[in-house]
């Protein structure tokens, strides 16, 4: 399998690699066994100064890091450079807060003593996307390393340049040597790692057929797994809404990463009252959005990072349309270099379409008319997705309530969903399971241990 970097801009191959062999492979993951034996008794304390080293590294070199970002994915450089800062940002939370967080915790009994410790388990395998190279791994990998696992890394094969610049970050930073390794490898030999006795647990982002198939083959050895796979978010919009405030935030929320985001915003579900104030509005704002070199800071929407994915998208834009969807603007490719996409309002979308049923992954926007509050929320639920969801009402006990029937691992009330490494991160339904961030995310791979004394 070709591991490649190659420039979506230009649709040209900057560099190849060389991949693993599966014994080079099983001697990584020997080595990185060691050094968990080593690392799983050191401090808190030290594990922090040396988190807060690749903090510091981050914020350094943050150019440096998000031109690797937009040279292999495409994403306007604004955003990798504040992507590298939020990796930086993760470091700093778990080195400042993970000792608070996996602190023992007493429970009163029957017994003399008895309290719940959380020990490491060992090395966690991680099988990472393409569309946020540094985020998707530091956000596994700080907390694992506080908690004293060990990382392995499978990146996505068109991203190797990352997958190798985030081992040298943590090794510069001064962890010891094969804490962190990655192995660039296809898909094939993912299930040898996955089956290799030392490795503990495995965490993945990626689509739903990609979890599936990891999940399945970690369950045959019962291996701890988490998943966080595909979304298609809902952007409920109310008759009260702020509909300015809505749109503009809509725009933000679709195209964000070239609209290639789990929790981008991809449903629009306007109730009919307020649907074409906001419908003109949208479409105003999203045409003026600027679509251009990724590595110009004026440039908002980059290029589709692969040519097979733009290929993908233009189909479902047509089957969608073939089936009564109309095309408020975008649609089409544009003539240049590199794989670029117009951005795209899609509008009489309905059930049995795919840009009603399916997650589209570029910058493509699904809006759907609404009949009321009670139709709005019945289609936002109507979905084999449940990542993140949008709601926009200016009744804010009313949106408490209604955030308790929305079918999704969040519910952002007038605002954009984002993740923070404050708070839990994840979805339901075939959304994935299990969380990732905050003090929820670093127990996820950790043995809960109970300790009772008579």
């Amino acid at each position: 399998m070709a591991i490649q970097t190659v420039n979506p801009s230009t649709g040209k191959v900057v560099k190849t690699f060389e991949e693993f062999s599966p014994e080079q492979v099983s001697k990584i993951i020997d080595d990185v066994q060691q050094s968990f034996l080593k690392w799983k008794n050191t401090s808190f304390e030290e594990r922090s100064v040396l988190m807060f080293n690749a903090a510091a590294l981050l914020r350094k070199k943050k150019n440096e890091y998000a031109e690797i970002l937009t040279l292999e994915m495409g994403k306007p450089i604004t955003q990798a450079i504040a992507e590298v800062e939020k990796c930086a940002w993760v470091c700093e939370y778990y080195a400042g807060n993970a000792r608070k967080i996996l602190s023992e915790e007493i429970i009163e009994t029957d017994a003399a003593e008895s309290y719940v410790r959380f020990d490491p388990l060992g090395i966690v395998l991680a099988v990472m996307p393409w569309n946020f190279p540094f985020w998707q791994v530091f956000r596994f990998a700080a907390p694992a390393l506080m908690a004293g696992n060990a990382g392995l890394l499978k990146h996505a094969s068109n991203v190797p340049m990352s997958a190798l610049a985030i081992e040298e970050i943590f090794s510069d930073a001064g962890f010891p040597k094969n804490i962190f390794r990655t192995l660039l490898i296809g898909s094939s030999l993912v299930e040898d790692v996955i089956n290799n006795k030392y490795v503990k647990a495995v965490t993945l982002t990626g689509s739903e057929p990609a979890g599936k198939k990891v999940a399945e083959t970690a369950g045959k050895v019962l291996k701890k797994t988490v998943m966080e796979l595909g979304g298609s978010d809902p952007f409920v919009v109310l008759e009260d809404a702020d509909i300015e405030s809505a749109a503009k935030t809509a725009v933000t929320a679709r195209i964000i990463n070239n609209g290639q985001s789990c929790i981008a915003a991809k449903r629009f579900i306007v109730v009919e009252k307020v649907y074409d104030e906001f419908k003109n509005k949208f479409v105003e704002l999203m045409n003026a959005v600027k679509v251009g070199n990724p590595m110009k800071n004026e440039t908002e929407v980059g290029p589709i990072t692969r040519e097979d994915l733009l290929a993908e998208l233009e189909i479902q834009i047509q089957k969608s349309v073939e089936k009564g969807a109309e095309i408020l603007c975008g649609g089409k490719r544009i003539a240049r270099d590199g794989y670029f996409l117009e951005p795209t309002i899609i509008a009489n979308v309905l059930p049995g379409m795919p840009a009603y049923d399916d997650e589209i992954f570029g910058p493509v926007a699904s809006l759907i008319k609404a009949k009321d509050e009670v139709d709005a929320i019945r289609i936002a639920n109507d979905s084999s997705f449940g990542l993140g969801s949008s709601l926009w009402t200016k009744d804010l006990e009313h949106a408490k309530e209604l955030a308790e029937v929305i079918e999704s691992g969040s519910v952002f009330i007038n605002g954009m969903v984002k993740s923070d490494p404050r708070l839990p991160f994840g979805g339901i339904k075939n959304s994935g399971y299990g969380r990732e961030l905050s003090n929820y995310g670093i127990k996820e791979f950790v043995n809960i241990k109970t300790v009772w004394i008579k």
